[in-house]
């Protein structure tokens, strides 16, 4: 297995068609650089987000948040902040932003919301709480419907008011019967897994994968959620970015890419 984000040479991916299952501004970093990199990106995402049912009591947070309730807003995906930038959530300048990693920080800048703090090399719940500023405050979590329990026990266990909100919930995609075939025939040579809710689709969906199939995954904790699911994991991004999950891939296909493949 391999775990790298060094970009490699431009042409480590010709010949490579690869699944990017996330739309929007993520796909489309993703087949960027996978363009960059000499490969074909066949972008078909296999989740999509939608409203909760508790919109009264997401709309009451937010406005808490605005009032300047809270001392920290705690966002863990690039989902939130395109959540936060549709609802125009203004986030008052006596209230910190933590980001749970690099890409959900350049998110936030990008849309014009200020991050103040991004754990090192563990962008986790596990690393955000054990890398927490002490005395922190209240802290606010807008996450996703099927979030798990970690990030918020793990703050209240320090002592720290927690309050969470489900902003969003995933939906699952179906893949078009041709990118299926594509991958069920190794047309397909590689996937990229964004997060734990992309391995779940792509187990139900795709699952048995064909042998010389070569599965790249987006961090250690996404890569866990897919062994558990019984899919193989060949490659892990040591940083969440769509730049550095590419250029893992693309390095262990320079290093391994000993065959011909269909493009």
């Amino acid at each position: 297995m391999t775990s790298a984000s060094a970009a490699p040479a431009s042409t480590a991916l010709t010949g490579w068609r690869v699944l990017v299952p996330r739309a929007g501004e993520l796909g489309t970093r993703i087949a960027a650089a996978v363009e960059r990199l000499g490969g074909v990106p066949v972008v078909s995402p296999v989740i999509t987000f939608d409203q909760c049912s508790n919109e009264a009591r997401l709309v009451e947070a937010f406005q808490h948040l605005a009032a300047g309730h809270f001392d920290w807003v705690i966002v863990t995906s690039a989902t939130t902040v395109d959540v936060l930038t549709e609802r125009k959530v203004a986030i008052p300048a006596g209230t910190r932003v933590a980001a749970v990693g690099v890409a959900t920080g350049s998110a936030l800048l990008a849309n014009g919301y200020a991050v103040d703090f991004v754990p090192e090399a563990d962008h986790s719940a596990a690393g955000l709480v054990h890398q927490w500023p002490e005395n922190a405050g209240t802290v606010l979590i807008p996450q996703s419907e099927i979030a798990g329990p970690e990030l918020a026990q793990g703050l209240r266990e320090r002592g720290i008011s927690v309050e969470t909100v489900a902003a969003y919930r995933t939906v699952e995609v179906a893949l078009t019967d041709e990118v299926a075939v594509d991958v069920a025939s190794a047309r397909i040579r590689a996937l990229l897994l964004t997060s734990g809710s992309v391995a779940h689709a792509i187990h139900s969906q795709l699952a048995p994968l064909p042998p010389t199939t070569v599965v790249a995954c987006i961090g250690s904790r996404t890569a866990q959620v897919a062994r558990e699911l019984g899919l193989p994991v060949h490659v892990i991004s040591d940083t969440h970015s769509a730049e550095a999950l590419v250029a893992a891939l693309a390095d262990y296909a320079r290093t391994h890419d000993t065959q011909g493949h269909l493009s």
